[in-house]
């Protein structure tokens, strides 16, 4: 297929939905938009993560940090299966007793002061799937991110045309991040990772997916557009070349301006770490259209580590961010708290594996998912793949809460909880969003 250009004019719609995550930002001036009221951040979901209040303000702590030594080698090796009732997982879950260890604690308390959460959205889960229920997210917030993001998408990145404006409408994007990210402490911190969302999404369907995508010559499309998150830095003469390409197609245009955004709120540790989950993005893109030009379907073990790579990562990463606090960079860069984000990213990935699967077996071509190479691979029925999938997923969820609650217990510094704690609401979050978007989803009739 041909290079694809500025979002070719088709009424096709999208055949695979953010397969990975949030994207980057930087070009256009930000716009000045009138306040709107900030109610407070909805409820986090059920807890897998300690439960702490935020810090008074962003910074890094000044006391250094205490060695992590995991307390079992559950949370470094091999993937637990669900623990029992009262195995020691559940005593890390529950977290420390005594004085002034409430707020370490990793299992839910009870509030009775709590209003009663907003009645869950329609939209099924996938019968079997391990998760949490969230509330339904602010309305409020809800309205003003998907106001802010259209107008974002419409003037600032001129990302689509007319007649795709429906599948933008049901992308949910608004819903999307407000529910993934309940301790945004302003609209503004939401549209941050909001924008990343959509100019990833942009990149995946125009140059990897149905709107002139195509796995050949993609890895020099993904590399040019990748100089809108990292910049190059090249000699006068061939300087202005680069500059005037980053406004030549909407996901170059959509990668700068979100990037723009985001570095001026983030400390440059968080840009970069942003931009190095961004590039293991664009390298798990490169494996699956690789794949896909010789008609490969790997091994479910390297499908699996193609989804490590190619999956929503980026997104989770930058939940400091968008909370407007930082995760020091020591602490983020520890094995433990990488094994955590990983097994996030994973599993969330799955997820959209499994709510978009009728829907890539309706698209031309192959797609690779998990159930399909599950079948394929392990020769199993479509049911029986499907089936499986669900129970790698679970097992990739339960590894990433035991990850986290030997972490918590270990280091149980404030804003490593509460980064933690918001990795969870981003996985708890994007299987809402998944359940309830009816309008992309539909699930299988297996059950």
């Amino acid at each position: 297929m041909p290079d694809p250009g500025p979002f070719p004019q088709q009424s096709r719609p999208p055949t695979a939905a953010a397969r990975s995550g949030a994207p980057a930002l930087l070009g256009a001036a930000p716009r000045s938009l009138a306040p709107v009221p900030q109610p407070a951040p909805a409820e986090p979901p059920a807890a897998t993560v300690p439960d702490v209040p935020a810090p008074a303000a962003p910074g890094l702590p000044a006391a250094p940090h205490p060695p992590i030594v995991p307390s079992s080698p559950a949370a470094t090796s091999a993937v637990p299966a669900v623990p029992a009732a009262d195995s020691a997982l559940h005593r890390v879950l529950r977290g420390p007793s005594g004085l002034g260890t409430a707020s370490l604690s990793l299992a839910r308390r009870p509030d009775p002061v709590l209003p009663e959460p907003a009645p869950l959205a329609e939209g099924r889960a996938v019968p079997g799937l391990y998760h949490h229920p969230v509330p339904e997210p602010d309305p409020v917030r809800v309205e003003e991110v998907s106001r802010r993001i259209k107008r974002w998408a419409e003037d600032e990145v001129q990302l689509y045309p007319e007649d795709w404006e429906g599948q933008f409408d049901g992308f949910s994007v608004g819903r999307y991040m407000v529910a993934c990210h309940p301790d945004a402490p302003t609209v503004d911190h939401l549209m941050l990772a909001t924008r990343l969302m959509v100019a990833e999404n942009a990149v995946d369907d125009c140059y990897c997916e149905d709107h002139g995508g195509s796995p050949v010559g993609l890895g020099g499309r993904l590399l040019l557009a990748h100089t809108a998150l990292d910049r190059l830095h090249t000699t006068p003469e061939y300087a202005p070349e680069w500059e005037e390409s980053l406004g030549s197609d909407a996901p170059r245009r959509a990668y700068r301006s979100a990037m723009d955004h985001f570095v001026r709120e983030a400390t440059p540790s968080q840009a970069d770490r942003y931009r190095h989950d961004m590039a293991r993005l664009h390298m798990g893109y490169l494996a699956e259209a690789a794949w896909a030009e010789t008609d490969h379907v790997p091994q479910v073990w390297e499908y699996l580590a193609m989804r490590q790579f190619n999956n929503f990562r980026p997104c989770p990463t930058i939940t400091d961010t968008v909370g407007g606090y930082e995760l020091p960079a020591d602490l983020h860069a520890r094995p433990e708290t990488q094994r955590v984000i990983a097994l996030a990213g994973n599993a969330t990935t799955i997820v959209n594996d499994l709510y978009s699967y009728t829907k890539e077996l309706d698209s031309p071509g192959r797609h690779l998912n998990l159930p399909v190479v599950i079948a394929e691979r392990e020769q199993l029925s479509e049911r029986d793949a499907y089936l499986k999938a669900v129970e790698v997923h679970n097992e990739l969820m339960h590894a990433f809460e035991a990850a986290a609650a030997e972490l918590a217990a270990a280091c149980p510094l404030p804003p490593l909880l509460r980064f933690l704690k918001g990795v969870a609401a981003w996985v708890d979050g994007n299987h809402y969003w998944h359940r309830t978007n009816t309008y992309r989803y539909s699930l299988p009739d297996f059950w």
